[in-house]
């Protein structure tokens, strides 16, 4: 069992209070009965979590509208399980609402897995939309730094020039300056 399917059966496990539906949901290769539980309305959300990480996990893309919701949730956790298994999933709207999502000022507190998300899938999208959430970033006394942190360090792996500008920007914020010098150094041509 993966990491991340550990710890989403582990908290799930405990969210349901054991239910023996969970142990189903969790374990069934009955990829429409997963589905099905997508279309119920009134199911719990562990239960809908649990359908919506096996389905994307599993390459089926009725777990896209599912799975961009969990990503943008308020729990890390659910966020993190989200992105996990949109990375997996292999829909081309991923990167989209990834993107949308990221840099959605409304909800910058829930952008830290969008952004990670977006750096795993290397997508077009990934760094004009890390350039735009990390110079929002670079405000005065702006809360969000591990947002910021995780732009910055996205950039670095994503190792794309246009990226230089803001780094250089990023050096400026203590918070921000070593990463922003590593992920510099990862960028080619001059900065």
């Amino acid at each position: 069992m993966n990491e991340a399917l550990r710890l989403l059966t582990e908290r799930l496990r405990d969210e349901s209070g054991g239910s023996p539906e969970c142990e189903r949901l969790l374990t069934t290769d009955d990829l429409d009965e997963l589905a099905g539980v997508l279309a119920e309305p009134g199911r719990p959300l562990w239960a809908r979590e649990a359908a919506a990480f096996r389905l994307g996990a599993a390459g089926d893309r009725r777990a896209f509208e599912a799975l961009v919701l969990l990503l943008n949730h308020r729990d890390p956790q659910r966020c993190a399980s989200a992105a996990h298994a949109l990375a997996r999933l292999g829909d081309p709207r991923t990167a989209r609402a990834a993107a949308a999502l990221a840099t959605n000022e409304l909800r910058v507190a829930y952008a830290l897995h969008p952004v990670r998300l977006l750096v795993e899938l290397r997508a077009p999208e990934a760094v004009p939309a890390l350039i735009t959430t990390l110079q929002r970033r670079l405000r005065p006394h702006d809360p969000y730094r591990r947002v910021a942190l995780a732009c910055v360090e996205g950039l670095g792996a994503l190792g794309d020039k246009r990226a230089g500008p803001v780094l250089n920007e990023a050096l400026a914020h203590p918070a921000l300056a070593e990463a922003a010098v590593h992920a510099l150094a990862r960028l080619p041509g001059p900065r």
